[in-house]
């Protein structure tokens, strides 16, 4: 029995939620990860995330798929990782 159309997303769409869920996801787990880095001892960041990323990461690309709307995923991957980045640039900017 086929799916009902009306449940079923365009092409585009889908490849939208692809796209944020792979390389989106990908970016915001780094920009988190180097937000702990900036903030924390390198060394224990670095033994708890190793572990962590690969779990941020997949919670993130659950979430794109569960919404309707690529762009709009894609557009609160790139502000979470300006908001994430944003300690860090600011230190690289004005120090």
């Amino acid at each position: 029995m086929p799916a009902n159309k009306k449940y079923l997303s365009s092409p585009i769409q889908r490849l939208l939620k692809v796209t944020a869920a792979i390389i989106g996801g990908y970016l915001v787990t780094n920009a988190l990860l180097l937000l702990l880095l900036h903030c924390f001892s390198r060394r224990e960041v670095l033994i708890t995330m190793k572990f962590m990323s690969y779990l941020v990461w997949v919670v993130l690309m659950v979430i794109a798929f569960l919404a309707k709307n690529g762009w709009k995923v894609w557009g609160w991957y790139l502000f979470a990782c300006l908001l994430l980045l944003s300690p860090i640039i600011y230190t690289l900017l004005f120090r």
